[in-house]
């Protein structure tokens, strides 16, 4: 987005602690904090990726935890018995183990793992008793994408395949044992590095198979196109369906992804879908007849609802089954009956499955699933179906991270409780909805608050207004670190979903179509006096921070008013026209966005920029971003922090080493410091004071 871990470890902490004391201090007990603390960040754990056995009997997931020692997430496999809920370690070595995904007939797991202490590579593990491990692969970088054959002989995946660097002239000749500088850089695409990865080597990303017992993997595509997962094996185990950009201006129209046919012989490649948008995770019906997909025509609007579609193998018959429902749909999988398919959605700041028939017919399975990353409470989550249609999910509450749950016809059930030791004893910010109508058009918002653990009804607290990024995305009743740790230092926090949000429809998302910040002010102040008329909310301790989008929002809001006493905007966009030239998406944002680009349209460009406000600001005003941030990139931050310097606004800089924007509070430690940075320049202005 301008907007995509943890082991229960005080006990090694406070060890830690005590080795390096005195002995007298030593030997005192240390009492673990009442409330939710920077250090508790590390001793937190989430569940993702569960993937249940074809039998329903299993469930394999991803746990993530962080090691405290090296300040670096860890990923282990874990396998959980869906009758009893015990759950035992499967892969749980040193190195990263992902993407687990179950064999046809429930024999084998296939993962990705740098078990080795390399790079990455894919193991299949025999699941029967006293079954082994075997590594399948030897490969230069990351395999993505696995899916199995059908009958279970092979396993096709995504491997990038190098390109050569562009050059510039001829290169000098070297004098033998010369020790010059790195050769120069020539950049020729378009889009030339990205957040998640930075300036990577040239080159593209192509389909492979190999044997699942292991063998030489065989290349089946080529040419100057990355092709995109997941992949779908049809039922013969002839054909690998595949999403690629084809086009011949593919740089600059990245919304024309079509689905193809690779032939697993030949590698000869058909087309078989041909609308004018982003289409893509095709899957195959159990009888092979079918593909079910998704997309939707491009109308070049900002969000667009993505849509579940159904053709033929051979792509005759196209035909939408989600028209109706108005909510974007991911994560396609077929019921076993070939029936229907099962699909995600957000509604109203809530994640479900739903259960789509071939007529359109709409049938809700599961709500509650939440993300594996709980920095901030944003709508998320995965799933599985087994053949019985027992749906396995990462599910969750305002008070929990992500466990491992399952729901068949009934009730959720959950099998997992990775934070009960870590949190039971905690007093937590008890989360509640808080219903908004906004003053600009008596729209419904939706927004919550989170309260202090303490919590005195009869006292008013200082507030935090706290805003999401995207702007295409939601919030909701999830767990969240960084409000925890803010009502725990005092601070009420209030969030909410002002329009340009997704999961209340096409419509409203539009809302902001080329007009962003727009409306959203009025929305987010409708939601600050409705919070402080809620009786429990100080209204001269107003405080705002946000993310990405919200950090937009944030260095708009100071420029429009002065009713806050201190703002945090982090990861902020500042000048739009500066913006979409270096963000990492720059070939999508001024095409969506705003239908012009800068030198067509400079004023529509500035007056939507925060920097256009600069002159207002009387807000003292903190900025943080992450110093490999490529998609709201650095110089974005700076420029306001400069403005604002030059202004004489109390502001400070505050850069995240080695963090990209999606990543910002990847690490605990910076997660944990970012947090009470903020908290503490909200504590300079009135605010509470800092923790000692």
């Amino acid at each position: 987005m301008l907007r995509a871990m943890k082991t229960p470890l005080r006990t090694a902490f406070a060890a830690l602690l005590l080795a390096a004391a005195p002995a007298a201090i030593a030997a005192a007990p240390i009492a673990p904090a009442r409330t939710f603390g920077p250090l508790d960040l590390f001793g937190l754990e989430a569940a993702s990726d569960p993937q249940i056995s074809p039998d329903g009997t299993k469930i394999v997931y991803v746990r993530k935890s962080n090691d405290i020692m090296t300040d670096r997430a860890r990923s282990t496999l874990w396998l959980v018995d869906v009758k009893s809920g015990a759950q035992t370690p499967l892969v749980a070595s040193a190195g990263a183990h992902l993407n687990p995904r179950w064999s046809p007939d429930g024999t084998r797991l296939a993962y990705i793992s740098t078990a080795d202490g390399g790079g990455a590579q894919l193991y299949v593990r025999w699941m029967t008793p006293g079954g082994g491990t075997a590594r399948v692969t030897s490969l230069p970088s990351t395999p993505g994408a696995v899916a199995w054959s059908p009958d279970g002989t092979r396993l096709a995946y995504l491997l990038t395949v190098p390109g050569t660097a562009a050059t510039l002239g001829t290169p000098l000749a070297k004098p033998e044992g010369a020790q010059w500088a790195p050769s120069l850089q020539v950049i020729t695409k378009l889009v030339y590095r990205q957040d998640e990865g930075g300036y990577g080597a040239p080159g593209f990303d192509h389909l492979f198979v190999i044997a699942a017992d292991g063998g030489s993997p065989r290349q089946l595509t080529f040419g100057s196109q990355d092709e995109e997962g997941p992949l779908s094996w049809t039922k013969d185990d002839r054909t690998i369906l595949v999403a690629s950009n084809r086009t011949d201006d593919a740089e600059r129209n990245p919304n024309r992804t079509d689905i193809f046919a690779v032939d697993v012989a030949s590698g000869a490649t058909s087309q078989l879908t041909h609308r004018a948008g982003p289409n893509g995770n095709a899957v195959v019906s159990p009888d092979g007849a079918h593909i079910a997909y998704l997309g939707f025509e491009d109308r070049l609007l900002g969000s667009q609802t993505v849509l579940l579609s159904v053709m033929d193998r051979d792509g005759n018959h196209d035909r939408v089954l989600t028209a109706k429902l108005d909510r974007s749909v991911g994560s396609p999988v077929w019921a076993a009956d070939g029936k229907a398919i099962y699909v995600k959605y957000d509604d109203h700041g809530v994640t479900r499955v739903a259960r789509v028939g071939l007529d359109g017919a709409i049938r809700t399975e599961v709500e509650g699933l939440v993300q594996s990353v709980f920095d901030r409470p944003y709508t998320g989550g995965a799933f599985s179906v087994a053949k019985d249609g027992t749906v396995a999910f990462t599910g969750g509450t305002a008070l929990r991270p992500a466990d491992v749950m399952i729901a068949h016809g009934g009730a959720a059930r959950r099998l997992t409780q990775l934070n009960e030791e870590a949190l039971s004893a905690k007093a937590l910010g008890q989360v509640r909805h808080l219903s908004v109508t906004s003053a600009f058009d008596r729209a419904p918002i939706d927004a919550w608050m989170v309260t202090p653990p303490d919590f005195d009804p009869s006292r008013k607290y200082p507030m935090i207004l706290e805003i999401h990024g995207g702007p295409f995305a939601a919030y909701g009743p999830s767990f969240s670190s960084d409000d925890q740790l803010y009502a725990a230092a005092g601070y009420v926090v209030l969030y909410a979903n002002p329009r340009g949000s997704t999961s209340y429809g096409e419509a409203f998302a539009n809302q902001i179509h080329h007009s962003y910040p727009a409306h959203d002010y009025d929305d987010l102040m409708s939601a600050v006096d409705a919070a402080i008329a809620d009786g429990h909310v100080d209204a001269d301790r107003l405080y705002v921070t946000g993310g990405s989008g919200g950090g937009l929002l944030t260095s708009w809001i100071v420029g429009k008013t002065d009713r806050f006493k201190a703002a945090a905007a982090q990861k902020p966009v500042i000048d739009w026209a500066s913006f979409v030239l270096t963000a990492d998406q720059t070939n999508y944002f001024a095409k969506y966005w705003f239908g012009k680009f800068p030198w067509e349209d400079p004023q529509g460009y500035w007056a939507r920029s925060p920097l256009s406000l600069a002159g207002n600001v009387k807000t003292p005003t903190l900025v943080v971003v992450g110093s490999a941030d490529y998609r709201t990139p650095v110089s974005e931050a700076e420029q306001f922090y400069t403005a604002l310097k030059l202004r004489g606004v109390p502001t400070e800089l505050v850069k995240v080493p080695g963090a990209n924007h999606e990543g910002l509070a990847e690490k605990p430690s910076q997660s944990a410091a970012k947090a009470e940075a903020i908290l503490a320049w909200f504590g300079r202005y009135g605010g509470e004071p800092a923790r000692p």
